[in-house]
């Protein structure tokens, strides 16, 4: 079975999380020390920053509402964010059932 990114692409993907980290910019789905890097703990992962990124997003919310010292720039991001994060989640769920129903049809 071929690799569908390619080692270009992976090695692109790795420059990238590595520059974004030298710059101090938030870096998605970055290994767990001593995690074992199979796709089920790095897709738990995944679900956990996305829950994480919602609940800020409420919290932000409704600290705005309750009148407390937060601008609407940060809850714009911050719901924009999360927005993001759902959307990534919900396209690699659609990607992984669609390698799988591939697999599931050259078995029969």
């Amino acid at each position: 079975m071929s690799d569908p990114v390619g080692r270009a692409g992976m090695d692109a993907i790795s420059a990238a999380l590595q520059r974004a980290d030298r710059q101090g910019l938030p870096v998605p789905f970055t290994p767990v020390p001593g995690g074992d890097g199979s796709f089920g703990s790095l897709l738990t992962r995944a679900i956990g920053e996305v829950s994480m990124a919602q609940e800020r997003s409420a919290s932000i919310t409704d600290a705005f509402v309750r009148g407390e010292p937060v601008e609407l720039h940060q809850v714009m991001a911050a719901a924009e964010e999360a927005g993001i994060a759902i959307e990534m989640l919900v396209e690699v769920r659609n990607k992984f059932l669609d390698a799988y129903r591939t697999l599931v049809n050259m078995q029969t």
